[in-house]
């Protein structure tokens, strides 16, 4: 069960068994400063900041002075200068380019179907028509566009994870929705539908974005994050 606070946003579902393990093994691949800047690249400060000096880090790196003294009335130093030395990719779980995780993703980004609705051959869906079905099909329309970090050049390029199965991300990203082709399948509504993170097929989702728009998977999941609901799940 996880805890949410709006339905209307993509969530940014903080995974704490996934947080706690990846702290302690940046924190052991070595390292004293951890790097908690733009608000611990979307994981949220003091949760990630609680974690990796748990794990024995001496130190997390964050943006103002307010954090610092925040920080400091949980009993967690914090700096606003230096140069952070334990591995972001270790302690946030994030891919390679090549798609390979040595931690578990922290943060899995989670839309929902609000509806479906069935295509025939020669069908177009969202802005400008850049989509348009070859056979009948299924799409969904699915909570989280570019104001919340899904970038617009995902559009017929990337994949989302329903019900276990990658499924194509098609036409334009809106601002606050997207398309997803459900290819012969159906979803409820209120479906799960997973961007990044978790343990299926999306889990490596971030390098796939990273080569299509040109940022990287830190600027990603950093905007990402700090645009959807914050949630927490085990």
């Amino acid at each position: 069960m996880c805890d949410t606070t709006s339905s209307a946003l993509p969530r940014a579902v903080i995974s704490r068994s996934a947080l706690a393990a990846a702290a302690s093994a940046s924190v052991r691949a070595g390292g004293e400063t951890a790097d908690l800047r733009r608000d611990a690249w979307g994981h949220g400060v003091l949760t990630v900041a609680q974690a990796v000096t748990a794990a024995g880090a001496a130190q997390v790196l964050v943006d103002s002075e307010g954090e610092i003294e925040a920080l400091r009335l949980e009993g967690i130093t914090a700096v606003t200068a230096g140069t952070p030395d334990i591995d972001p990719a270790l302690l946030y779980g994030l891919p390679d380019a090549d798609g390979s995780l040595a931690t578990r993703p922290v943060l899995r980004l989670a839309g929902r179907v609000i509806s479906t609705k069935r295509l025939r051959a020669g069908d177009a869906v969202s802005y400008g028509y850049t989509f348009r079905a070859e056979t009948d099909t299924t799409v969904a329309l699915v909570t989280g566009g570019y104001a919340q970090g899904i970038v617009r050049a995902l559009g017929n390029h990337a994949e989302v994870e329903i019900d276990g199965i990658a499924r194509p991300i098609i036409g334009r990203v809106a601002m606050d929705v997207c398309v997803v082709d459900l290819q012969g399948a159906d979803a409820d509504l209120g479906s799960e539908v997973t961007y990044f993170g978790g343990s299926g097929p999306a889990a490596p989702g971030l390098s796939r974005w990273a080569a299509l728009t040109g940022m990287t998977v830190g600027e990603l999941v950093a905007v990402a994050g700090s645009h959807a609901a914050r949630g927490w799940e085990a």
